[in-house]
């Protein structure tokens, strides 16, 4: 009787336990079946960083000024004190010429001036003599006045008068001597001036570098007739090519799209493949003049090459920072969608809910972009396909791992020295 009672309080015991069992598993499946409704979304945290926005050219090294060397006059080459390579200073005899007429000019205008001088001697002698008649002849009148204001009458009248006639001629004699001697000094002086020019034309068959540089080529040899470089439409070849190679510019084309970027003072990276070196620029001038063809700018950049290491010619491959934002909040550029003529982006809450945010993009990149306002560090925001979710829905976030900084390549060509060793190219 007592196993009967056991057995039925038993079962009475179980069997709410085993509803309560089945009613959890119930819910179990209930709340799995409704977190697997859920629309899955690709997000990423929204984190600090920086972005750079970074441009590789190819660029030329040019001679700071080319300058083509003409003689002032024409003549015969004497003597050329230079060649190919040499590097000359400012002042420098570069060659000689003779010009046989412009001697015997020199000869003749040293000879006028000779007669000039000597004309002025004859002159100041010609005044003295003149003053010393004037002063006889005036004293002689004074007297014979100051004796006939004493004695009336006993000096005739036409003693007189022709007295005074002698001192006033005499002081007119005077007067013309000091102007023969100023025409005199003028004569000299033309005669200086006509000495002086011929000399110069003399002085310009010693052709002297203009700058300090390097003669990139030479045109003439001993004994040729050289023509003189006083039309500047004129053929002739000139004696030299100088080209000032102490200082070089390094120009680059700068695309159009990019021009907004560029500024004077702007620092560049510079690698010359063909000496292995690396050294820093700045942008000290540019055309602000977009090419038609290409449409690219041209920029420089002056490189000291006191040591003249580097040639003319020689091309390097230079980086340009356009544009960089550091240490700002950054998202990948698929967060983004513009609505509007807003950029704006999904962002989930804690409960996985999402919220449409308008945001202030700034500097951006191929992968990431600079949020200026709008969102906050850690969070999450939904990349790509954002057509497919709407304010307030429940998603299932799957995060992504995402880059918090980019540098941003752009390539307006560059050379690579390697490629053209392999291909036969010359270096």
């Amino acid at each position: 009787m007592r196993k009967r009672i056991s057995f039925v309080i038993g079962l009475g015991s179980a069997v709410p336990l085993a509803f309560a069992l089945v009613a959890c598993n119930a819910r179990g499946k209930e709340s799995g079946a409704k977190a697997s409704e859920l629309p899955s979304a690709t997000v990423a945290e929204v984190k600090q960083g920086a972005i750079a926005h970074t441009l590789s050219l190819a660029g030329q090294f040019q001679p700071y000024q080319v300058v083509d060397v003409h003689p002032k006059v024409s003549g015969f080459m004497v003597k050329i004190n230079v060649d190919i390579g040499d590097r000359v200073r400012k002042g420098q005899s570069l060659a000689v010429l003779e010009v046989p007429e412009l001697k015997a000019q020199l000869q003749g205008t040293g000879f006028e001036m000779a007669q000039a001088k000597d004309e002025i001697v004859r002159a100041h002698h010609e005044i003295e003599r003149a003053e010393a008649i004037h002063a006889a002849e005036h004293a002689n009148y004074q007297r014979m006045l100051d004796t006939s204001k004493a004695q009336p009458g006993l000096i005739a009248q036409q003693e007189l008068d022709d007295a005074q006639s002698k001192d006033l001629s005499s002081a007119a004699q005077v007067d013309a001597a000091k102007s023969a001697a100023d025409g005199a000094q003028q004569h000299a002086q033309a005669t200086r001036a006509d000495n002086d020019r011929v000399q110069a034309i003399q002085n310009y068959t010693n052709v002297v570098a203009p700058i300090d540089g390097v003669i990139v080529w030479r045109y003439a040899d001993t004994g040729a007739l050289i023509q003189s470089g006083t039309n500047s439409n004129d053929q002739d070849l000139p004696i030299v090519k100088l080209a000032q190679t102490g200082v070089l510019r390094l120009r680059m084309p700068i695309p159009e799209d990019d021009i907004q970027y560029v500024h004077i003072g702007d620092p560049m990276q510079i690698r010359i493949d063909a000496l292995g070196r690396s050294i820093t620029g700045r942008i000290v001038r540019f055309t602000r003049n977009v090419n038609f063809e290409t449409r690219t700018m041209e920029t420089e950049v002056d490189v000291d090459n006191r040591d003249l290491s580097i040639d003319a010619g020689m091309y390097a491959n230079t980086a340009l920072q356009l544009a960089s934002a550091d240490n700002v909040l950054t998202l990948p550029v698929e967060a983004l969608v513009l609505r509007d003529d807003q950029q704006t982006v999904y962002v989930l809450d804690a409960n996985n809910r999402v919220h449409i945010h308008n945001v202030k993009v700034g500097l951006r990149g191929s992968k990431l972009a600079e949020i200026k306002s709008g969102l906050q560090r850690g969070q999450r925001v939904i990349l790509g396909a954002q057509e497919k979710y709407s304010e307030g829905e429940q998603v299932s976030p799957i995060v992504a791992d995402t880059q918090a900084s980019e540098v941003m390549r752009e390539s307006g060509g560059v050379i690579d020295m390697k490629a053209e060793d392999s291909n036969g190219g010359a270096r």
